[in-house]
């Protein structure tokens, strides 16, 4: 074994620079204060995929009595509430929507909505559809829902709810926050007394491990769907301020990924592996929030949904 005194090793080192430690951390945002804000608890209700086939309106039917016996104040639909808008016809499109529409009743508290890819009316050429159809693309969100973007108040905390899903040229879908809602994100954001803790809330997820583990396709895709094409352009706008939690959907597995402080979390999916028993463990249910003192605790309530036709992954 070679040994150094201290001779030796300036000798080695003379004529190299060593960075202060100091430079290593400067990336880690340094936010204000946390402003304080009363306790609350809501759902995050994502990917309820309703359809008529493999019991779905039954599986929504008992999630969402189950999602209405515990005390919250409110519902966050997360996206996809209909399976699927993208390439079906407007009959199809039209009896999906009333269908959830009709079960989301039984949740008889407020829902604040999140678009999903799967609610975006005939984008694919199969549907049939026009883009010059009154409810093609998101408008057929827009006319059940509103406001594609948006965000609201509650108890002191600042929700944003995002619209994650970019329509491409070529009548497909994409991952991304265009460049409008970008503008009109940093506005909201800034617009923040210093310290307001802040929620976001996104379909197709900001930051995500899935591609870590999840089987890649068998064919490689056009675009990118599983995650949003550009959270480059959207997470140095978190850095600034205290959002203290981004709830995902999408990918119907639960997963927590933290950056730069920031709790990232995908809530699972009341459908499962899309109505076929459980996604990479995730079973059908759907999450609870306590938010207290800065702090978004959860937990996943499942509800003993049984598939007619079982293919877990």
């Amino acid at each position: 074994m070679v040994q150094f005194n201290r001779r030796t090793f300036l000798s080695l080192t003379a004529g190299l620079t060593f960075a202060p430690l100091t430079r290593s951390l400067a990336a880690i945002p340094s936010r204000p204060p946390l402003l304080r804000h009363e306790p609350f608890t809501f759902l995050f209700i994502t990917d309820t995929h309703l359809q008529p086939e493999l019991n779905a309106n039954a599986g929504c039917h008992t999630a969402f009595l189950k999602a209405r016996t515990i005390p919250a104040d409110f519902a966050i639909q997360g996206g996809d509430h209909v399976f699927d808008a993208l390439g079906v016809n407007a009959g199809r499109a039209t009896m999906l929507m009333d269908l959830y529409k009709r079960t989301a009743n039984d949740l008889t508290m407020q829902v604040h909505h999140t678009i999903g890819n799967h609610d975006c009316f005939g984008v694919y050429t199969k549907s049939g559809a026009q883009p010059t159809d009154p409810f093609y693309g998101k408008k057929y969100f827009e006319d059940q829902f509103g406001q594609l973007y948006y965000s609201f108040d509650h108890k002191g905390v600042h929700f944003v709810v995002l619209d994650s899903i970019g329509i491409t040229a070529d009548r497909m879908y994409e991952g991304r926050i265009d460049a409008q809602q970008l503008v009109w994100l940093k506005k909201d954001l800034a617009a923040q007394p210093a310290g307001t803790p802040i929620i976001v809330v996104t379909h197709i997820p900001l930051v995500t491990a899935v591609e870590d583990y999840d089987a890649p396709p068998e064919k490689p895709q056009k675009h990118h769907g599983i995650s949003v094409v550009n959270a480059h352009e959207v997470l140095p706008l978190f850095d600034t301020c205290n959002v203290i939690g981004v709830l995902q959907g999408h990918t119907h597995i639960l997963e927590r990924v933290d950056w730069h402080g920031v709790p990232y979390i995908t809530g699972g999916a009341v459908s499962g592996n899309w109505w076929h028993g459980t996604r990479y463990g995730t079973p059908e249910g759907f999450m609870v929030v306590d938010v207290e003192n800065g702090v978004l605790k959860t937990r996943y309530e499942t509800y003993g949904f049984q598939s007619v036709d079982p293919h877990n992954t």
